[in-house]
Parts: structure tokens; C-alpha cells; sequence
């Protein structure tokens, strides 16, 4: 599974998360910092990505598109890069299992 962080989350969760999710994104990475909802979501589905966000405008894109790409959203207000990476970490087993999971676009992680 490969993430692909938006623009919301900390690109250094790609190094501290490759042990978990190997091949894994930030927006900033692949020329994306400035780009809309559609392209970053364009492009995760191209390169088969999942997106991760903390931004409900893919909860949206999901439903009315369904995947791919699959879309996590952490529902978190103000927190460290350290809880997402916690928080990423604790539900590595799900996330892992809805990325299996054909009939799976969207999960949401508190």
C-alpha cells in the first residue's frame, strides 16, 4: 500500500512511515504543493496511491466517485506529526485490510 500525503499532513511522514508504507508519497514530492482536490486525486489514481488528508473534500470525491484512488481521512484537529504517525501506526492492520477490500473508497481514522 501507497500513500500519498496531501498537502495538509507533513511531508517528513514519508520517511518516518516507510517501514510501514514503502513507495509511499508526499504531494510535494511529485510536483502537486499547489495543485486542487481533482489533480492530487488524478494522480493518486494514475500512479496508485491512496490519498491521505486531513481535509473532508475527498470524503466528497469519494462518494461520488468512488475509487480508485482510495481516500484515508484522519478527522483530527490541531495535532503533531507525531499523533498522525501514531495514529497511522495504531491502524496499520486496517488500513492495510481496506486497501485489499474491492468494494472499500474511503475510511476515516480518528
Amino acid at each position: 500500500m501507497r500513500l500519498l500525503f496531501d498537502q495538509n499532513l507533513a511531508p517528513t511522514l514519508v520517511r518516518r512511515l516507510g517501514d510501514l508504507f514503502p513507495g509511499s508519497a508526499h504531494v510535494r514530492e511529485v510536483g502537486l504543493e499547489r495543485a486542487g482536490d481533482e489533480e492530487v486525486w488524478a494522480y493518486a489514481a494514475a500512479h496508485d496511491y491512496t490519498i491521505v488528508s486531513k481535509d473532508a473534500d475527498y470524503h466528497q470525491l469519494s462518494f461520488l466517485r468512488g475509487s480508485p484512488p482510495k481516500t484515508v481521512w484522519i478527522r483530527r484537529g490541531n495535532c503533531s506529526t507525531a499523533e498522525i504517525e501514531q495514529v497511522l501506526r495504531q491502524w496499520q492492520g486496517h488500513l492495510l485490510a481496506f486497501a485489499q477490500a474491492e468494494d472499500a473508497a474511503f475510511l476515516i481514522l480518528d
